[in-house]
C-alpha cells in the first residue's frame, strides 16, 4: 500500500470517526439536535447528489481525458 493511499484511508477513518461523534453528541441533545441532524442530513444528500452527478457525466470525463492535457 503506497503512502498516499495509506493517507487517504486514515483520513477517512478519522473522518467517519468525527461524524459519528457529532452524531452522537446531535442525538444527546435531543430537541435541540435535531437541528443540527437536519442541517448535516441536508449536507449528506446535496454531497451524494454532487458526487453522483458527477460520476454520471459523459461530458466531464471527455474533457478530463482530452483537454486537460
Amino acid at each position: 500500500m503506497s503512502l498516499d493511499k495509506l493517507a487517504l484511508a486514515l483520513i477517512v477513518v478519522g473522518g467517519t470517526v468525527y461524524l459519528g461523534v457529532i452524531l452522537l453528541g446531535m442525538i444527546a441533545l435531543f430537541p435541540w439536535g435535531l437541528v443540527g441532524l437536519a442541517v448535516i442530513g441536508i449536507v449528506g444528500f446535496i454531497f451524494i447528489q454532487v458526487l453522483r452527478q458527477r460520476l454520471n457525466s459523459a461530458e466531464d470525463d471527455y474533457y478530463e481525458r482530452t483537454i486537460d492535457k
